[in-house]
């Protein structure tokens, strides 16, 4: 079946809508359980999700091979930086590839926080990774309390707001 130039152009403007961060796109509420995980960082060293307890945790499911993945990873950056001091940590959890791919990568787009490894993609399914990218938001009580799967603009003021309102609650809440 021979495609057109139309039907290309629309290809094309429907990859640009859905590869356009979400602005005014809001967290949604979780209810679900929280997986545990236990994941190497690209220095070897294990980061366990319990060890992050009365810290608001943002974990971030992505791929090198994601163009929306690529187009988010410099607002999750923005937002880690804004929100310096505060008892926030955050974590790009890569889906299934590779040391070398990803090193490739963060030349290209550096981030300020810690990649995990997600090789064997256990974590992302017990985590229900289902579209890339898929961030999850973790109260200081170490519960899953948003989840958004695509892209955001991580870096506006409600998103700052909501994270910050987070950290400010106290475990058992």
């Amino acid at each position: 079946m021979r495609r057109g130039p139309q039907a290309a152009a629309l290809l094309a403007a429907a990859f640009s809508f859905l590869s356009t961060p979400a602005v005014g796109a809001e967290l949604r509420p979780w209810t679900g359980p929280t997986p545990a995980f236990e994941l190497k960082d690209l220095e070897g060293k294990a980061q366990r999700l319990e060890a992050y307890r009365g810290k608001v945790v943002i974990l971030n499911f992505w791929a090198t091979w994601c163009e929306p993945c690529r187009e988010e990873m410099p607002s999750l950056n923005r937002l880690r930086k804004a929100l310096e001091g505060q008892p926030v940590v955050m974590f790009a959890v890569n889906y299934g590839e590779g040391e070398t791919r990803i090193a490739e990568f963060l030349r290209k787009v550096p981030v300020d926080f810690p990649v995990l490894l997600d090789r064997d993609t256990q974590a992302g399914r017990a985590w229900k990774v289902r579209l890339m990218p898929t961030t999850y938001i973790i109260g200081v009580d170490g519960r899953i309390r948003y989840g958004y799967a695509g892209e955001l603009d991580w870096g506006t003021e409600a998103m700052r707001a909501k994270i910050t309102a987070l950290a400010a609650e106290r475990p058992g809440r």
